[in-house]
C-alpha cells in the first residue's frame, strides 16, 4: 500500500522557517517526481515545488522562489521542503505528491497523495 505521510507542520512567525518532510513508502520512489501543493481555506490547490526523480532539476512557484528549497534523498524514500522567511499568506496544508516527471505543477498529474499537515505562519 503506498503511503506519503508529511510531517514538520506547525506555527511558526512570520520571517520564521519551518521544514517539512514526506516519507514514502512507495516502491521505485527513486522514479516519480515529487512535489508540494498547498491550500488554504476557501482556495484552490496550489503547486509549490517539485523536484524530478533524480534530484537534479527543480520547480517552484514564483511565491516560492528564493524562500523555499525542495530536496530529496531516493535512499531515504523522503522528500523536504525547506521553507525560510515565510509569510502569512503562506498559511495552508501543505500536500506532499509524487507522479510522472512532466508537467511538474499540474497536481493532475499526480499519482499519489499525502493527508497534509498544517502551517500556520502569525504576523
Amino acid at each position: 500500500q503506498v503511503q506519503l505521510v508529511e510531517s514538520g507542520g506547525g506555527l511558526v512567525q512570520a520571517g520564521g522557517s519551518l521544514r517539512l518532510s514526506c516519507a514514502a513508502s512507495l516502491r521505485s520512489f527513486s522514479s516519480y517526481a515529487m512535489a508540494w501543493f498547498r491550500q488554504a481555506p476557501g482556495k484552490e490547490r496550489e503547486f509549490v515545488a517539485a523536484i524530478s526523480w533524480s534530484g537534479v532539476s527543480t520547480y517552484y512557484a514564483d511565491s516560492a522562489k528564493g524562500r523555499f528549497t525542495i530536496s530529496r534523498d531516493n535512499a531515504k524514500n523522503t522528500v523536504w521542503l525547506q521553507m525560510d522567511r515565510v509569510k502569512p499568506e503562506d498559511t495552508a496544508v501543505y500536500y506532499c505528491a509524487a507522479g510522472p516527471n512532466r508537467d511538474y505543477s499540474n497536481y493532475v498529474q499526480y499519482d499519489y497523495w499525502g493527508q497534509g499537515t498544517q502551517v500556520t505562519v502569525s504576523s
